[in-house]
């Protein structure tokens, strides 16, 4: 038996490398607990979560682990007087108190909590216990997410929220600390803890070296050289001059040896392992049940599988119906293509599109809401204008302030891209206005997406993309409704783009072959719509700007600091999918280049638009300021009048945006007293110093960064970063599917131009309206593999917490910060009950539509999976 024992001890030793010494050396830990049996204990209890023990691998260190556990070893706590000093003025030590019944206490068979006793030696002068040391004498991590000190002395009990992954103690160069949930200014710091603080950001920023390993926690910036492999069709790295970005986490991995510039890419088997600090990955249950492995598979097998389906049996959808048909019967493969399809994954999330092998339909989707109750209404010019008021983009209409529509292009490279239409092509449909006195009512309103794409427009047209850079005019109709007048689609001139652009106008009909045409300029509208909105208003200005956030509130921002418990519930799993997107969504032939027409230009055009990237203008009221839609006004609610009243994104979005930033001031106000705090808080100052100058390195010489200088600095600009984090990603994310699953209303890809008259494509026109479409926007391959896409994006995880929720009721110990927090839950609540009331409202028009589709993208709760509503505290899909 010892001898089985031995080998399993020195074979796990031999997998795990550095391990060996500190399980050899747990054993002189024997000694220390029976020095430890006498004098006054204090109870403590530890919550964690153990490693899965169905994995055959985390079975492997249960049981080495368990010998550890005989050796003497285990896992071992230190207190941290906040106090009583040392010599060295650092906190006195207590003794090491090990965790208590390991060896009776199996791992559970799901991820699961387990809890633990320790008892500390207590001695009378060692005052108040700020933090401890923990050792992890075991060869296997686990979840650490708190202990909890019962009857300490002259203090009550003491609570430690701790949530992070506790590796082998092996692996570290220093030993893990971890605060009590009490909350610190630096300047308050309490002498005794002031070196631990400042020690444990310096291990989080690192030396700026070394390939990055699974269980180190090192947050650094790096461009993004991770999207392609260098060579001739390889996409630019983006961040610096040329291709100004936002900075993402560093790997360290290794450089190309093609060109050192750019970093390796992992394969795609192992595209879950990508580095990010291990407290900012994805959790078990969202990995596990959910997001990681569907993302995963949906690259590796469904894509691969769905083009050879594809190629070996081509097809287009020729009306309608055949989409229709995904949602109602699913998609016909035969046997071998769909064993294949199927082979390696059955995450719970895809067991809603896959059905039994004997009936051979695949990727049965459920119906999107906007054809839920009625299959025809997403055609009308009401719902197409809606849309860009209470869809899933609903952040690009602005007011007309000249007609026509002038360009921002520089004319010495572009020539005139200044709009050509004309006052007689939209009067018919001003309700009696000239268009001067429509504009001086404010009640013409523009799409425009004529500038962020011209640049572009002539190399992604020279891909299989065939689109236009698109303008639509609308103007405000009495009711409150827009109504679409007119739609200019426009091309580079083919002699070359000084010659400017080469431009037509389009206009709504009734019926016969100018109802489809008009149909057509819709579409090549919404294409361009949607691209935009899931490279730019999705990805970059989201979760791409967000991500040097994360990191620099990591790096400077201690975690007893009142802006880090502010903020950091606001960075859960952002760092990880956007590391995930890079490897498989965003990368050079991924996901979304696949499935959206910019193609291999996507991310690239994506850093053309942050050029003009505005942080303060992310704020809800500057942004509805700068667009037109709303003008100050002290006697409306929030300070802002509407020009679209019933602008349901514009309205939700105010009420959320007015009670964050209440939160946010009232919690500030609890630490800082006056401006000259804010200016004399050393960390405060080196994180935003950080955030704008390595984290958003290309826009520090901006103006408008906020001076950091004052508390009405600091509140607004964490509640920008809140607003981005949790309702402006909800809004323009979780619609996703209920609007965009079904294609035909919000297509991503044109794949030819308007039909000539005369031509045989206006032929199939005029005599099959539906597959003239149905053959002009996304292919049979591109719907498949795009609707897969946005119905894994659309959906909450099951362990999402919510606006006005915590994970943890103990985040901190000051009772008037959980008190206001409390109240910014009940406005939460308050402003969800008022939102469906709107919704009820049958004079708001906007708000269902002839779709019948309430808005209810910015209800902050929501339940598990596809339910359009919902808004989670982090961008964590």
């Amino acid at each position: 038996m010892f001898g089985i024992g031995k080998n399993i001890i020195e074979g796990a030793l031999n997998t795990t490398g550095d391990l060996a010494g500190s399980v050899i050396g747990a054993g002189g830990n024997i000694v220390d607990r029976v020095t430890n049996l006498g004098g006054k204990k204090i109870k403590g209890k530890v919550i964690l979560m153990r490693s899965n023990v169905l994995d055959f691998t985390e079975f492997h260190s249960s049981v080495l682990d368990s010998f550890t556990e005989l050796l003497g070893g285990g896992v071992s706590l230190q207190l941290i007087s906040a106090t009583h000093a040392s010599n060295d003025s650092r906190g006195k030590l207590g003794n090491n108190a090990f965790l208590e019944r390991w060896l009776t206490s199996l791992p559970p068979l799901f991820a699961g909590e387990s809890v633990f006793q320790v008892n500390f030696t207590w001695e009378d002068d060692f005052g108040f216990p700020g933090a401890f040391f923990i050792k992890n004498g075991h060869t296997s991590e686990f979840f650490l997410k708190s202990l909890t000190l019962e009857d300490v002395p002259g203090f009550g009990t003491v609570h430690f929220d701790c949530n992070s992954w506790v590796y082998p103690s092996g692996r570290y160069k220093k030993d893990r600390i971890f605060f009590a949930n009490k909350t610190y200014l630096p300047s308050e710091t309490p002498n005794p803890l002031r070196k631990y603080r400042e020690e444990e950001l310096s291990t989080l920023r690192g030396d700026g070296t070394g390939e990055r390993k699974e269980w180190d926690r090192i947050y650094d910036y790096d461009v993004y050289n991770d999207l392609s492999e260098p060579g001739k069709d390889a996409r630019p790295i983006l961040g610096g001059s040329q291709f100004p970005y936002p900075r993402r986490g560093r790997t360290g991995r290794p450089r190309s040896r093609k060109d050192s510039n750019y970093e390796t890419r992992l394969s795609s088997i192992l595209g879950l392992t990508i580095y990010v600090p291990r407290d900012e990955n994805f959790g078990h249950l969202k990995l596990s049940d959910f997001l990681g492995f569907a993302l995963k598979s949906l690259a590796s097998n469904v894509q691969p599988e769905l083009v050879n389906l594809i190629n070996l049996t081509p097809g287009e959808f020729d009306k309608f119906q055949d989409v229709h048909d995904l949602y109602e019967g699913g998609f016909p493969v035969p046997v071998d293509v769909f064993r294949n399809l199927t082979k390696g994954f059955t995450p719970p999330m895809f067991q809603e599109l896959l059905r039994t092998e004997s009936d051979q339909r695949f990727l049965k989707f459920s119906r999107p809401r906007v054809v839920k109750e009625d299959k025809n209404a997403w055609q009308t010019d009401e719902e197409f204008a809606r849309e860009m008021l209470a869809g899933v983009n609903p952040v690009m209409i602005r007011r007309l302030e000249e007609f026509p529509p002038v360009s921002k292009l520089d004319p010495e490279l572009y020539g005139d891209q200044n709009s050509k239409i004309k006052e007689e092509d939209i009067k018919f449909g001003l309700e009696g206005l000239s268009v001067e006195e429509a504009l001086n009512e404010k009640r013409l309103f523009i799409l425009d997406h004529h500038d962020s794409l011209m640049p572009f427009l002539r190399k992604i047209n020279g891909t299989s993309t065939k689109t236009y850079a698109t303008r639509t005019i609308l103007l405000l109709k009495a009711d409150g409704t827009l109504k679409p007048l007119v739609i200019e689609l426009s091309l580079p001139h083919p002699q070359g783009d000084q010659f400017g652009a080469v431009s037509k106008q389009y206009f709504p009909a009734e019926g016969g072959v100018q109802k489809s045409i008009w149909q057509l300029a819709k579409a090549y509208v919404v294409v361009n719509d949607a691209g935009y909105h899931q490279l730019i208003s999705h990805w970059l200005n989201t979760h791409a700007v967000q991500e040097p956030f994360v990191i620099a509130t990591h790096r400077h921002l201690s975690v007893v600091h009142p802006i880090h418990k502010l903020l950091v519930p606001h960075y859960k799993d952002t760092m990880f999918i956007n590391a995930f997107a890079r490897q498989v969504l965003v990368n050079g032939d991924g996901l979304l280049e696949s499935t959206h027409f910019q193609a291999k230009y996507a991310l690239e055009l994506s850093s053309y638009i942050y050029k003009d990237w505005n942080f303060v203008e992310q704020a809800l009221p500057a942004d509805l300021i700068k667009r037109g839609v709303a003008v100050q006004d002290a006697s409306a609610p929030h300070g802002l009048r509407l020009l679209i009243e019933d602008y349901p994104f514009a309205v939700d979005g105010l009420e959320i945006w007015s009670i964050i930033k209440t939160w946010v001031a009232n919690y500030c106000s609890l630490y800082y007293k006056d401006d000259e705090a804010i200016q004399n808080d050393v960390e405060l100052q080196s994180w935003w110093k950080e955030a704008r100058e390595k984290g958003h390195a290309d826009k520090k010489n901006e103006a408008w960064w906020p001076k950091m200088q004052s508390i009405n600095d600091l509140v607004e600009s964490c509640t920008i970063i809140i607003w981005i984090s949790s309702a402006l990603h909800a809004a323009v994310n979780f619609g996703q599917y209920p609007y965009g699953g079904y294609i035909p209303n919000r297509p991503t890809i044109s794949r030819r131009f308007m039909p000539e008259v005369g031509s045989s494509e206006y032929k199939e026109l005029e005599s099959k309206p539906e597959k003239a479409f149905l053959r002009t926007i996304n292919s049979q391959l591109q719907t498949l593999l795009g609707v897969s896409l946005i119905e894994i994006l659309s959906r909450h995880a099951s362990d999402e917490v919510y606006l006005g929720q915590r994970a943890s009721i103990e985040w901190t110990s000051d009772k008037a910060a959980l008190d206001a927090f409390e109240n910014f839950g009940k406005q939460v609540f308050e402003v969800e009950n008022r939102i469906m009331e709107r919704n009820r409202d049958v004079n708001l028009k906007n708000r269902s539509g002839p779709v019948n589709m309430p808005y209810t993208l910015l209800l902050p709760s929501s339940t598990e999976g596809l339910t359009g509503r919902g808004i989670p505290n982090s961008i964590s899909i």
